[in-house]
């Protein structure tokens, strides 16, 4: 497993397991215990996934000590003033059986980006998480914040994958050592699909969605895929036996649309 340095110190896993559309607690329970089996030590929810409490279920059971795990999870958009946001986190604490977040995020940009943030901070001042950042932000979103409270966020978790490869935020990320991090990195397994990866994870002798993982770790960006399948999750975790060639990462680079697959946060109908 590879860990970066967030820009605010602490440490994160630059790759994740993923909890969206596992609403089942019991279900939430089951994958996130097979999900800490096969290795993964950050796990990524969001109180709109209602799976909170069967993620908390699997990390008060599984034995590992609670430094050595990392838990997400994210402030949806009715938080809106510091009171809903210090209830909310309240709330997802409970649930989550555990008495502090390592990484709290804005799920998506609203009108009240800076009241939620300074809301964020201030907890983050108590001990109550430990980082903060945002997700599905763009530039002007970020910036909103900066010039608000001068506090970068360490994380910016956004659509990623590569056919929606986002450079000009990527180079914005970067140059503010924000860490990039991919959701919905498979694009929700129609990436599979593309005739390119699957010639090049031929090459390489592993499946489309190694490769795909194994490619945002060699940009830099932390991904979190989701899978109920045990077997796929053991699959999705085993990419650090292999490295993409430069020749080859050009290859996957080239297959930029700069087409979003989802909602564009400018107009995401919250």
């Amino acid at each position: 497993m590879i860990n970066t340095k967030l820009n605010d110190g602490n440490s994160m896993p630059m790759l994740g397991y993923g909890t969206y559309k596992i609403d089942d607690c019991a279900q939430a329970t089951r994958c996130v215990a097979d999900a800490l089996e096969a290795g993964y030590r950050l796990i990524d929810t969001a109180t709109l996934y209602r799976n909170e409490a069967g993620i908390g279920q699997a990390i008060s059971s599984c034995g590992i000590a609670r430094k050595d795990l990392f838990v997400t999870t994210k402030l949806w958009t009715d938080v809106n003033s510091r009171d809903k946001a210090f209830k909310s986190v309240d709330e997802s604490l409970a649930k989550l059986k555990t008495d502090y977040l390592d990484l709290l995020l804005i799920h998506w940009p609203t009108q009240a980006n800076v009241t939620v943030w300074q809301a964020m901070l201030e907890l983050q001042q108590q001990g109550v998480v430990r980082s903060v950042g945002v997700s599905n932000f763009k530039q002007h979103h970020v910036d909103e914040l900066l010039t608000a409270t001068g506090v970068v966020p360490v994380v910016n978790q956004v659509e990623f994958h590569p056919l929606f490869q986002q450079p000009d935020l990527q180079q914005y990320c970067n140059g503010k050592n924000i860490r990039l991090q991919a959701w919905s990195p498979l694009m929700r397994a129609k990436a599979l699909q593309i005739d390119e990866l699957s010639r090049l994870a031929a090459k390489y002798n592993v499946t489309v969605a190694q490769l795909i993982l194994r490619w945002d770790i060699q940009l830099g960006v932390a991904t979190i895929p989701k899978t109920t399948n045990k077997e796929r999750m053991a699959e999705n975790f085993d990419i650090f036996r292999f490295e993409i060639s430069d020749r080859d990462m050009q290859a996957i680079a080239n297959l930029n649309s700069n087409e979003r697959q989802y909602r564009d946060p400018d107009n995401h109908g919250f």
